[in-house]
């Protein structure tokens, strides 16, 4: 039962709580639960990038526009409760006193289960929680943080150290998910010991192809001619998405005298050198012949992106950095398969030429493969049709299984049954801060008394010198009047 539960959403930015939980956000506002999400900054510097493109652009504008848009999102999912901090992003400084404020917040609501989705500092704060509402934590595996980690940290010894530190920070959990099995593999590469659930995301999508007159409308401003056939790609202008080795294949096919259009739908900080390796390789902007690649920038609507995965023949994903694919399961939902890497994430769930592709990669390997597709696009269609039906998975019912199992999860912490945690060196660590962190914010309660109460008494001295003053004042005039009557009728005498 959901009715009367709780649920509160901690968002980096004014967008995080909106597309990694607003699923489950609206699932429990529509089965009664109560919500709250707290926003730490509104992504001034993360999430704007648009936003500063315009002339005259200014932080206290974009921070406006944001909350602006955020506030309207929280509100079509019913969000009533929610609160912006107004912290800076990139970087993101979470001072003790916001932890304080926010484990504050945090204990107050008295969850029932506590999940993470960073292995870092979030799940530090999860950590310190539990030592105080003994809420089991969950945590979520879904990006290669160790890439990440890679870029970031130049030096190899520290890199490897920080992983380390990060593994060890997972471990520490009472159950581990991960967003597909190979996710859950790397994890366990990097050298995680405990077991791990695969917990696969669903989509948004509703089940089938958009109207020919909706794609129409949508499609019409490109040249897309019948027969010939389309290739989509929708995410991030990433050229470690696999986006280089697309347009080489592509050029592999036309040089073969293939005929074909291909659509990339997004934006990202290579689009422009994609768009430059498209015209360098005569897919674009040649005289010899019309343009065979596309670049739409983002599209938000997602009845508009719905209409793209109808329009198109074939969805191409050769990507072996994302651990789950939402896109290909965006592109299933309206009867569009894709093509992807062998072994990869996002290929988990596809069977070659039943419900999807798979092939090396390679440019070679997708060049001859869409040559062989492009001559039977009714093929195409039946193989998107399997997909439909085998890899579809919508948000409600992902969110459906999520909440059996937390149920799960409770119902063995009741019993006594969770598994046993290792016992980590940092574990002592965790409850020191915890214990540290409690007497600082005693400590913060008595000063806090302790100047009421001296304001208080200082109000009340001022009050009573006050008092004082004017009652001397009062005398002074009245010895005055008094010593000048007197004198007067001295005089008189």
């Amino acid at each position: 039962m959901i009715e009367g539960k709780k649920l509160l959403v901690v968002s980096a930015h004014a967008a995080d709580y909106v597309w990694r939980s607003g699923g489950t956000i609206a699932h429990y506002l529509k089965h009664g639960a109560q919500v709250k999400v707290i926003c730490l900054s509104v992504g001034v510097r993360g999430e704007s990038n648009d936003l500063w493109k315009q002339a005259d652009q200014t932080a206290e504008k974009v921070a406006e526009i944001r909350t602006g848009e955020s506030r309207r999102a929280a509100s079509l999912l019913g969000v009533t409760d929610i609160e912006y901090w107004g912290l800076q992003d990139y970087p993101m400084n979470l001072g003790m006193e916001e932890q304080e404020r926010l484990l504050g917040i945090i204990r107050s609501f008295r969850p029932d289960i506590i999940h993470s989705h960073c292995p870092a500092s979030a799940t530090v704060i999860a950590r310190l929680l539990r030592e105080k509402t003994a809420s089991p934590v969950v945590f979520t595996y879904h990006t290669k943080y160790d890439i990440d980690i890679k870029r970031v940290v130049h030096a190899r010894l520290a890199a490897r150290e920080a992983i380390s530190v990060m593994v060890s920070n997972i471990e520490a959990c009472d159950e581990v998910w991960t967003v597909s099995r190979g996710a859950g593999e790397s994890l366990k590469a990097l050298g995680y010991r405990g077991d791990y659930r695969v917990m696969a995301n669903g989509v948004d999508f509703q089940k089938g192809r958009v109207e020919p007159e909706k794609v129409r409308q949508v499609t019409a401003a490109y040249d897309l001619p019948e027969n010939v056939p389309v290739f989509l790609f929708v995410g991030r202008m990433m050229t470690y998405k696999g986006l280089p080795m697309i347009l080489d294949a592509l050029k592999l096919l036309l040089d073969r005298g293939g005929d074909f259009r291909m659509v990339f739908v997004g934006k990202g900080p290579d689009k422009e050198l994609l768009e430059e390796k498209a015209r360098t390789l005569g897919l674009m902007g040649s005289a010899g012949g019309p343009d065979r690649c596309f670049f739409t920038g983002p599209i938000y609507d997602r009845d508009e992106l719905r209409a793209w995965n109808t329009r198109a023949d074939l969805f191409l994903f050769p990507s072996t950095f994302d651990t789950n694919g939402l896109v290909v399961r965006e592109a299933a939902a309206c009867g569009l398969s894709s093509v992807l890497i062998e072994g990869s994430c996002a290929a988990e769930g596809v069977t070659d030429g039943v419900n999807g592709f798979t092939i090396p990669e390679s440019p070679e390997a997708l060049a001859a493969l869409l040559e062989k597709v492009s001559g039977d696009l009714g093929h195409l269609r039946q193989v998107g049709e399997r997909a439909m039906e085998e890899l579809y998975l919508s948000w409600q019912d992902c969110v459906a299984r999520a909440y059996e199992q937390y149920q799960l999860i409770l119902e063995k912490k009741e019993q006594g049954l969770l598994p046993a945690r290792r016992k980590l060196p940092a574990d002592y660590l965790v409850r020191l801060t915890a214990r540290t962190m409690e007497e600082r914010a005693r400590r913060r309660r008595v000063y806090r008394e302790l100047f009421r109460d001296f304001r208080e008494t200082a109000v009340g001295m001022m009050e009573n010198i006050q008092e004082a003053e004017e009652t001397a004042e009062h005398f002074l005039d009245q010895l005055s009047a008094d010593l000048h009557r007197g004198i007067g009728k001295g005089r008189k005498g």
